[in-house]
């Protein structure tokens, strides 16, 4: 009896921390977007307040700040796109394993597994692990 009570706190357990790592997954890439938007409006800022002095004349060549402007905006898109990447890659991993355990019955899976934030630009969603998954 203490045996079965201990395996079904186990799977309780396993199957939140499931939901625990997805959750963090979301905040992480909350975090490469915020600061991808970040590096993209510096980016722009630079660009412009350079473009403005030099149509005042206070300088007379903005071409290193507007090269800086724009490698900001390149590097904020570029990590922007590595992040929803990586994200969508962790997420259809976690999902399989958790269909894989759910399937060899180490955890519950009559819960549904939650779209992420960013569940609009994932390709699968939950039809490739089933609805009682």
């Amino acid at each position: 009896m203490t045996d079965d009570v201990s395996t079904e706190l186990s799977r309780r357990r396993t199957g939140m921390s499931f939901q625990r790592t997805r959750m963090s997954a979301d905040r992480t890439l909350m975090s490469v977007i915020r600061t991808a938007i970040s590096l993209i409006g510096f980016g722009f800022t630079i660009f412009q307040v350079f473009e403005k002095a030099k149509q005042a004349a206070l300088v007379t060549s903005a071409t290193a700040p507007r090269n800086l402007g724009i490698a900001l905006v390149a590097l904020g898109i570029g990590m922007l796109v590595l992040g929803i990447v990586y994200h969508i890659q962790f997420m259809v991993g976690l999902r399989k394993t958790r269909a894989d355990m759910a399937a060899e019955g180490l955890i519950h899976g009559e819960s549904r597994f939650p779209v992420s934030a960013i569940g609009i630009l994932e390709p699968f969603g939950d039809r490739h692990i089933g609805a009682s998954a």
